[in-house]
């Protein structure tokens, strides 16, 4: 089985509500929210929105940035969701990657390595506080003293985990103690801040696969893989569809197209991509971005019946 998210920010409010409602009805999993601080809208507030419109549908933000979040008010969003959203929260974190965004808060962006260390170590905090611990830290990346709350509490016995990245580091923490792993293929953060190189052939899918392996040896079920979908095109001419992706990231087209982050052919040809993503990588979630919506909804049972 197949499982679809949706990923999009709220511009309006009509749209917004409108986009939840139809993600529902046409069955896909949840819908998620990314967190750019000054670039986009307050995740937990547009979820809060969405939650209220619907009734079943997932509700994520897709990934909250663990460099400027901080996790008692972190923690405080996510389960205040759960509870609005009637326990239909999920949580998505990654490392923070826009400098403009440390800046903000009054910090340079650090080093991977000090990015990586204080994102598990807010990964953990958020996770012991959602279960109702009180949660001290005290290293160089983190501080927090007897945080805990002590009130409001989530509805679910464990909000869903996803860590979105393509750092070894991270994928094999997530592999030991996340529910989900998503698969960015992100490479190295270009000029501007949002933009990336990518990490899409065959051999850089299998070692970031190998990491959250190794990660999660003695676990009684691995974590499952979500592919970020960069573009959904369905079309009787894949080959010209990708070209254009093909040349700006230096893929051959035949090898864009077996990668797990663009859908682009057929109807019968995505689908058979996707059975051949679960069947290669293991990739049985994806998300895609709102402009792949009508495209995939027809699909979607289908899509569901991937074996």
């Amino acid at each position: 089985m197949a499982i679809f998210s949706v990923q999009a920010r709220p511009t309006d409010a009509a749209g917004w509500t409108g986009l939840a409602r139809r993600v529902e009805a046409a069955g896909f999993d949840a819908l998620l929210a990314s967190d750019h601080p000054g670039h986009g809208a307050s995740p937990f507030v547009a979820l809060a929105a969405a939650a209220a419109v619907t009734s079943t549908l997932g509700l994520g933000s897709y990934v909250s940035n663990a460099g400027v979040r901080e996790p008692i008010l972190l923690a405080t969003d996510v389960a205040t969701l759960d509870v609005v959203s009637g326990g239909r929260a999920r949580l998505g974190l990654g490392a923070g990657h826009t400098p403009a965004e440390w800046r903000a808060v009054g910090r340079e962006r650090p080093d991977v390595a000090a990015r990586v260390r204080r994102c598990v170590a807010v990964a953990e905090a958020v996770r012991d506080l959602l279960a109702g611990k009180e949660v001290s830290v005290d290293i160089p990346e983190l501080v927090a003293r007897a945080a805990r709350l002590t009130e409001l509490r989530p509805v679910q016995g464990r909000v869903p985990l996803t860590m979105g990245t393509a750092n070894s580091t991270l994928l094999r923490w997530a592999g030991a103690h996340a529910d989900v792993v998503g698969l960015t293929g992100f490479g190295r953060t270009l000029a501007d801040g949002h933009q990336h190189d990518v990490r899409w052939r065959g051999e850089q899918i299998e070692a970031q696969l190998a990491h959250v392996a190794a990660g999660a040896a003695g676990r009684d079920a691995p974590p499952a893989l979500e592919a970020l979908v960069q573009q959904v095109t369905v079309t009787d001419d894949a080959e010209a569809a990708a070209a254009p992706i093909a040349a700006e990231t230096g893929l051959r087209v035949a090898d864009l197209l077996a990668t797990p982050f663009v859908l682009i052919g057929t109807a019968d040809e995505i689908v058979a991509a996707v059975a051949e993503h679960r069947r290669r990588w293991e990739v049985t979630r994806f998300v895609v971005r709102a402009d792949a919506v009508d495209q995939l909804s027809p699909l979607l049972p289908r899509l569901a019946a991937v074996a």
